[in-house]
């Protein structure tokens, strides 16, 4: 079942054309990353997806009743403030103790709430941001590159508990991020971006294309190979957020000649 469906979608900042005709779905269940240059419109194309840009044609449908939780690229939280994480999990609506305790535990920092938000680090800091987000019970997680400051380390830890955060609660994730090597390896499915869709698929697909390269070149395939593990979760026809096992990772996978590719317009 499609989440989001997003058709010759065109997004325009003053004369600018960022975004043109991309052409998307996200289905339920599954991770999807968005590569891209800078400036290639990924923020642009999330943040369309929330409502938070103006759209200037196309169509984007989202399932009936979606709930979205939205981490996005950095939050400036005033130094000087005092804010515990258990009120800044508060606001602006306030939210159940115990609902802000299994949020956290979900993101796997269940013993932050009585530290104060300027004495995170980074990656703590990224784990709240991620528990406020699932307090929404989100079927679709979108992040904006959320280890954006995090070594790597940091990073693929942090990629990891987006994982067990599907796993658990079965909702997609659509996530915008740089680092290519980390995110080929928790993706089902990579979408590359450059202002129109140049290529998507599997991970091993996307690394081989032509367009990829083009943009990245080839130093990501060895660390492509390094860091690729099996999926064994299934997507559904008729999710209803309880995923089963047992799908070939390689399942519904695009052929290179297939990989869909938008027309230069």
């Amino acid at each position: 079942m499609s989440l989001i469906e997003v058709q010759n979608l065109s997004v325009r900042y003053g004369g600018h054309q960022v975004l043109d005709h991309v052409d998307m779905t996200i289905s339920c269940g599954e991770i999807v990353t968005i590569v891209g240059p800078n400036g290639s419109g990924k923020s642009t194309l999330l943040r369309s997806l929330i409502g938070a840009v103006p759209v200037a044609s196309g169509k984007l449908t989202r399932a009936e009743g979606l709930s979205i939780g939205y981490v996005p690229q950095k939050l400036a939280i005033d130094p000087t403030l005092p804010m515990t994480v258990a009120r800044f999990m508060s606001l602006p609506r306030r939210q159940q103790s115990r609902d802000v305790a299994i949020a956290l535990e979900q993101a796997g920092v269940p013993d932050l709430s009585t530290r104060q938000m300027t004495e995170l680090s980074g990656g703590q800091f990224q784990r709240v941001m991620l528990a406020r987000a699932l307090l929404a019970k989100p079927d679709l997680l979108l992040l904006d590159e959320a280890t954006q400051g995090l070594d790597q380390p940091g990073s693929a830890a942090f990629y990891r508990q987006i994982e067990e955060v599907r796993a658990r609660l079965g909702c997609a994730v659509l996530m915008v991020s740089h680092e290519l090597h980390v995110v080929m390896s928790a993706s089902d499915r990579v979408i590359c971006l450059n202002g129109h869709v140049c290529c998507q698929g599997t991970p091993e697909i996307v690394a081989s294309a032509p367009e990829y390269r083009a943009l990245f070149g080839t130093g990501t395939q060895g660390a492509l190979a390094l860091y690729r593990h099996d999926h064994n979760h299934s997507h559904d026809d008729g999710c209803d957020h309880d995923h089963g096992h047992g799908r070939s990772p390689d399942s519904g996978a695009i052929p290179l000649h297939q990989a869909t590719r938008s027309k230069v317009h």
